[in-house]
């Protein structure tokens, strides 16, 4: 396909339409919209009209396959040029297979498992016939009352970039016209996780140097990784809202990364221009968004009602539409639309592997991997003959996909009752209520008389979190606290499964459990992960990778904060005027890298020996299996820069390593480190490692102890590290 002859035969009008995206009921009255934001009054404003409805470029919210095939024959017979509609949505962990929310799915730190995940949704997704997803979502978050947490990988840089790379090989492969591939569209550009008070389309204000160093890098992964679309973010950043940011679309995106991809809006965030206050009508909003370089309009109308007369005006200049048409039938190109117009769309295979064995199979070991068990009074794993009371809410709720479970359908999912049933498992059961509602605790306390064990299953329900699901409280319903410190008085162990979306204030739960797994959503095979893991059919090694706070007060909160100059830990200070709450601890209840095993590890002997004279670093320590179960740790690597040009965090994740240990022996695991995870911006820009002490920190949490001091001796450049890697790898290959 010639891209440039196909741009000289286009009419304006044509352009302007391949600019805009609509919902598929445009196209298909049979088709109920999936709705993320304000419709009856976007579809007036539309634009929309029977000339123009066949010259748009794509359509949002497809999810079947026969959907699919009717909108694009539909399409192909009136465009003129037979330019074949683009089909997106939101494939965020699954699309009718329904895996962890990505939360959890961080929590397995297993980068291969990511991919996997990606790679299934996707065959599942382009059988549907879909050409892009709305993921991943690399916004680093430190704020737990937001509720897109639930959709973030958590408050690290780095693991969040190794996730964002998973995610974009996963989907795309590395062949995007496979009949089984999407195009990654990276989200939300730039900083969206870090609004205002935790709530949702809030306000970003940050310091470019924070901005830089902890909200950018995992975009940059992911666009490294070949992702092909970038989302814009809701938020201002600066003062200027991302959809009008020059700094952010051009100077950043396209100047200093060269990202030559596809730009697009969220949901109406170019209308929303005007209620930010830097645009006074639609046709303003439109033209910033264009000029600041939004090539897809999703849902405002702004760029079809105006666009025209801007450029015949010469408001907006002509370049601007093509480069941006330009770039979307490239990418049209590019996924092989122009060949096959209906590539990857295949009822029959939608039906074979939707929910197929071995996409279930890997549901299930995916939750497993990603639930963290918090609290363990040696009550876990249970056993068989031990008589349960199983109540709570979630003993028997299908709400456990969680937010953007893309197709899938929660009465398919497996509830923690159905599965102690599959393996008959003896237990006596309370009835639950809702969520929120009253749920009978005299029934609960009268039945659990009759057990062993309590196993209660407590949580939100998932519209508690997701867009638009900020809390300022982030306990369980009341309801739920009060039953859970009933039930405690009975004297009986208790076992609480928690299945939520976000980090929660947890402090009556773990006073008054024996045990807590964290269960997060689990996704389509939830109750049969969880059952495994109760009974030691599988052994939990999942770790958090965001902090749980002690207390919604102390948010944002996060593992690799600052120092401060009084912190609590000086000497001879006056404890008053310390950096503390005067009725909180200042660290997280859970830390970051948190979880534990049915078994107990423990670490020794940490070294340190320079490899070099090229500021190559190999570390090991051993890691021993000081119980009786075979299991897994992740044992994690954090450095710290005690002197620097500016103040360096406390300590920062620089890699890990998943290992296996049987029961009673050890392992030696090595690290490698190199002057290129001691750099940092420096305050004229420049990124170097600076010489000096550095520590490194290994154990099984953010919190661990275990460390060793080394030394860089000389300052080292990026460019001159970069360069010197280069020379190397060259050298190597000779």
């Amino acid at each position: 396909m010639n891209i440039e002859s196909l741009l000289e035969q286009m009419t304006l009008q044509e352009k302007i339409g391949q600019l805009v995206q609509i919902l598929p009921s445009v196209y298909d009255p049979q088709t109920s919209d999936t709705v993320t934001g304000p419709v009856a009054q976007l579809m007036e404003e539309s634009g929309l009209t029977e000339e123009n409805r066949f010259e748009l470029g794509s359509v949002i919210g497809i999810n079947q396959a026969e959907q699919a095939l009717r909108i694009q024959q539909n399409y192909l017979k009136h465009n003129r040029l037979g330019i074949p509609l683009l089909f997106m949505a939101d494939i965020v962990h699954g699309h009718r297979t329904i895996y962890p929310v990505p939360l959890a799915l961080a929590s397995m730190w297993d980068i291969s498992e990511m991919e996997l995940m990606a790679r299934q949704s996707a065959i599942e997704a382009a059988a549907s016939g879909l050409h892009v997803t709305f993921s991943p979502m690399v916004d680093l978050v430190r704020d737990a009352r937001w509720g897109r947490v639930m959709e973030s990988t958590g408050e690290d840089v780095w693991l969040n970039g190794e996730y964002a790379k998973a995610f974009v090989r996963g989907y795309q492969t590395d062949d995007l016209t496979r009949s089984d591939s999407l195009a990654a569209c990276v989200k939300h550009f730039a900083a969206y996780g870090a609004a205002e008070g935790g709530r949702d389309y809030n306000t970003v204000d940050m310091s470019d140097r924070e901005l830089r160093e902890f909200y950018l890098p995992a975009y940059l992964k992911a666009i490294e990784a070949g992702a092909r679309l970038i989302m814009t973010s809701f938020n201002v950043v600066d003062g200027v809202p991302a959809t009008a940011s020059t700094y952010l679309l051009r100077q950043i995106l396209r100047n200093e990364w060269q990202f030559d991809g596809v730009t697009i809006s969220d949901w109406s965030s170019i209308k929303e221009l005007i209620q930010h206050g830097v645009a006074g009508s639609l046709a303003e909003a439109g033209e910033k968004g264009i000029k600041a370089g939004v090539d897809i309009d999703m849902m405002s109308g702004a760029y079809l009602n105006h666009l025209e007369q801007q450029i015949e005006e010469h408001v907006v200049s002509i370049d601007l539409v093509d480069e941006a048409v330009r770039r979307i039938l490239i990418l049209k190109r590019d996924l092989g639309l122009f060949e096959n117009p209906y590539r990857g769309i295949d009822p029959e295979l939608e039906k074979r592997i939707h929910l197929s064995k071995e996409h279930r199979d890997t549901a299930r070991r995916l939750a497993e991997k990603s639930c963290v068990l918090l609290k363990n009074d040696h009550i876990l794993p249970l056993a068989e003959s031990q008589r349960i009371a199983l109540i709570g809410p979630f003993a028997t709720s299908t709400d456990v996909l969680g937010p953007w479970a893309g197709s899938g359908k929660q009465e398919e999912a497996i509830t923690v009752r159905d599965a102690l049933d599959e393996a008959n498992i003896e237990y006596v059961f309370a009835e639950g209520s809702t969520v929120d509602a009253e749920i009978d605790w005299d029934q609960a306390m009268e039945v659990a008389k009759q057990a062993e064990v309590i196993l209660l299953a407590l949580g939100e329900a998932s519209w508690m979190s997701g867009e638009a699901g900020s809390r300022t409280d982030i306990r369980l319903p009341k309801t739920q606290r009060e039953g859970l410190a009933r039930l405690a008085t009975l004297g009986k162990p208790i076992v609480t499964v928690l299945f939520n979306g976000r980090p929660l204030d947890l402090r009556d739960v773990v006073e008054h459990s024996d045990a807590v797994l964290e269960a997060w959503y689990p996704g389509t095979e939830a109750g049969r992960a969880i059952h495994r893991l109760l009974y030691g059919h599988a052994i939990p090694s999942g770790k958090l990778t965001i902090s749980f706070p002690y207390h919604v007060g102390q948010l944002p909160i996060r593992y690799d904060a600052l120092p401060t100059g009084r912190p609590m830990t000086i000497e001879g200070a006056d404890p008053r005027y310390t950096s503390k709450y005067l009725d909180a601890p200042n660290e997280a209840l859970f830390p970051f890298g948190y979880g534990l095993s049915y078994t107990h590890f423990s670490y020794s002997q940490l070294t340190l020996c320079e490899q070099s004279k090229e500021s190559i670093w190999e570390a090991s320590v051993l890691v021993t299996n000081e119980g009786t179960l075979d299991a897994e740790e992740i044992v994690q690597w954090y450095v710290q820069d005690p002197v620097a040009d500016v103040s360096r965090p406390l300590r920062q994740l620089k890699g890990y390593e998943r290992v296996f240990v049987k029961a009673g022996s050890n392992r030696e695991v090595t690290f490698r480190i190199d002057a290129s995870m001691l750099m940092y911006q420096h305050p004229d820009g420049s990124v170097k490692a600076d010489a000096g002490e550095f520590i490194l920190y290994a154990g099984s949490d953010s919190a661990c102890t275990l460390h060793e001091t080394f030394w860089l001796k000389q300052t080292v450049e990026k460019e001159q590290f970069d360069e010197h890697i280069n020379d190397r790898s060259t050298s190597t290959t000779r």
